[in-house]
């Protein structure tokens, strides 16, 4: 596949990361020589910071505002969205160029390609790739939440948190109880003023929390009671959601060759987000091999590096421009009228309820997630 240029600049997945690589190479592309082309397994990005009110609140209509369409990203239409899902990658080591296979068994040649496929999710996050799929599982997840009476939900983190809230905005005498791994919610990358604070603010409206433990198998909905490693019963739990944290997305990716991924799956890179045998393919967003929160802010930092040093090696230059880090920050919400945020500069600090509805709770920043994409 092709279009009227000879070489094919190609991005695999189109959230966060792989649009906002997608607009800022099509400012820069000469069209002339390059077609842009972002594949992904969706016609539209999905704000999945959303997807914990979408898949709770029939009300929020999320389903018609935090689904948008991939088509109005490309500056002055320089640029295609396409369709598929990539199953492999071809490449030799060392060789610039190669081609992506789909799983429709076309292939795609990339004179650069960028992977920017983000993370797979488990329970009422795990979206379904194909858009058939997608309000049928939204859908069933909102009964099964009106449905329940106890809701036990499996981590601690900023995902498992946002669900408690949302569960008790629309539902606030239901029953919610946060099984979490830790000794306190979220981690240790976040000061303790955060992580008492949210759990407060849970508590405060009846969620409960259970410490230190884990559920190893999330029975079927409608399933009652559930045991925790550690022995303990929770009986009367009629609905247990998993909120774990997110796995790099990148099985394709494994076609490069074992030195591509780590032994959790991230792809390896080199501060000029390259990877590490290939010079032809980048990498952003969550699934970089980085010590770091995966959230993404980081695009912020991860996608001007990558561009810059995209544009260098089209140019026949060295890449010189280098990924150094991001800071840490983080808000949460608590509902749509409420939340927390963090921020790593200055040792760390954090703002309360009004800061938090300001910039997330009251629509989880969709209304900014439609205008970057044009909408």
């Amino acid at each position: 596949m092709t279009g009227k240029a000879e070489q094919n600049v190609v991005i695999v997945g189109g959230g966060f990361a792989g649009f906002a690589a997608a607009k800022e190479l099509s400012k820069k592309l000469d069209p002339k020589r390059y077609n842009l082309i972002l594949i992904n397994s969706r016609s539209y990005a999905i704000s999945l910071p959303a997807t914990v009110r979408l898949v709770v609140d029939a009300e929020s209509k999320f389903e018609e505002t935090s689904f948008v369409k991939l088509d109005r990203i490309y500056a002055n239409g320089n640029g295609e969205t396409k369709v598929g899902v990539v199953t492999s990658i071809e490449a030799k080591t060392g060789v610039s160029g190669g081609a992506v296979i789909l799983a429709s068994g076309e292939r795609i040649s990339y004179s650069v390609l960028v992977l920017a496929t983000g993370s797979k999710w488990t329970g009422p996050c795990a979206i379904p790739e194909n858009e058939h799929d997608v309000l049928p599982f939204v859908n069933s997840w909102r009964q099964k939440f009106a449905k329940a009476n106890h809701v036990v939900i499996v981590g601690g983190g900023a995902v498992g948190l946002e669900l408690a809230g949302e569960v008790k905005d629309l539902y606030p005498t239901k029953k919610v109880t946060i099984v979490h791994g830790g000794s306190q919610v979220l981690n240790a990358t976040y000061g303790n003023s955060l992580r008492k604070g949210m759990e407060k603010r849970l508590r405060a409206r009846g969620v409960q929390f259970m410490f230190n433990e884990y559920i190893d198998d999330i029975p079927e909905a409608g399933v009652v009671g559930v045991t925790t490693r550690g022995g303990k019963d929770i009986a009367d739990a009629d609905l247990v959601v998993s909120a774990r944290g997110g796995r790099p997305n990148t099985d394709y990716v494994a076609s490069l060759g074992e030195d591509a991924l780590n032994g959790h799956g991230f792809v390896k890179i080199q501060p000029t987000m390259q990877l590490l045998t290939h010079p032809s393919i980048f990498a952003v967003g969550d699934i970089i091999d980085r010590v770091e929160q995966k959230q993404a802010a980081k695009i912020r930092w991860h996608v001007p590096v990558a561009v810059a040093n995209i544009i260098s090696f089209l140019n026949g230059v060295t890449p010189t421009k280098q990924y150094t880090g991001a800071p840490e920050l983080i808000v949460i919400t608590n509902g749509k009228k409420g939340g927390m945020g963090y921020f790593g500069f200055f040792g760390g600090f954090t703002l309360g309820d009004w800061f938090a509805w300001l910039v997330k709770s009251r629509d989880f920043m969709v209304s900014n997630f439609r205008k970057d994409l044009g909408y």
